[in-house]
């Protein structure tokens, strides 16, 4: 039986919106690996260079620096780069929770620190069987933290067009989650009734004291704004 690459995860934002996540499968999330093992390759051989000064004390010194460097990587980079690691940057992946928010502090450094069981017994023999076992690709630190891989949304390969239209700014900032459920929503309008498609823009622009088709039209033109479109044109 063949094992899937990559799949879909169909995940209900908070706001009652169904946005669908491309799910990394083990290949890319190996290819990821292997660049951030070169990164770390790069930073233990500067870290040796510049060590050679300290005398006595450097062997004890380069012992602590690679034990942080080795377990302080990937959670340092995935807190300062929102789920990513110079590899994923590279290969386009994001580490994300799995009901679709940012990467927390706790998930981060526990599916980091279970690493050491995704080796065992040799090659991270378990963390590829784990994967390919998993329909959405998970190694055990991912299932440990309830954490995913996905392709970023972002991506231009994403980017499905919306309907030319008014571009309005959002009456008060968003956050970059509320941003992409506006683009998310207008994206998938043509595949939603029209009931549903107010509904959901009016629980997605509570606060903006809009209904209806009002609501509607305001989310789409916002979700355009988001997008960096320009008023009246097509994508």
């Amino acid at each position: 039986m063949g094992v899937a690459l990559d799949t879909r995860r169909e995940i209900e934002t908070p706001e009652g919106v169904v946005l669908s996540e491309r799910v990394a499968g083990p290949l890319p999330r190996a290819l990821a690996w292997c660049v951030d093992l070169l990164a770390r390759m790069l930073l233990y051989l500067m870290l040796a260079t510049g060590l050679e000064l300290a005398g006595a004390f450097a062997g004890g010194l380069m012992l602590i620096l690679l034990f942080v460097l080795e377990w302080g990587y990937g959670v340092a980079f995935e807190l300062m780069l929102n789920g990513r690691t110079p590899g994923k940057l590279v290969l386009g992946l994001q580490t994300v929770m799995d009901d679709g928010t940012p990467v927390t502090p706790r998930a981060s450094i526990l599916r980091n620190l279970l690493r050491v069981a995704d080796f065992l017994p040799l090659g991270f023999l378990v963390g590829l069987l784990s994967a390919l076992v998993d329909p959405y690709g998970r190694r055990l630190g991912d299932l440990a933290a309830g954490t995913l891989v996905v392709y970023r949304r972002a991506a231009a390969a994403e980017r499905r067009p919306l309907p030319p239209g008014p571009v309005t700014p959002p009456p008060a900032p968003l956050r970059p989650d509320e941003q992409q459920t506006l683009v998310d929503l207008a994206q998938r309008g043509p595949g939603l009734s029209v009931e549903r498609h107010v509904e959901l823009a009016e629980i997605v622009g509570v606060g903006w004291g809009l209904s209806g088709k009002a609501a509607l039209d305001r989310a789409t033109a916002v979700a355009r704004f988001v997008r960096g479109d320009t008023p009246g044109a097509s994508p």
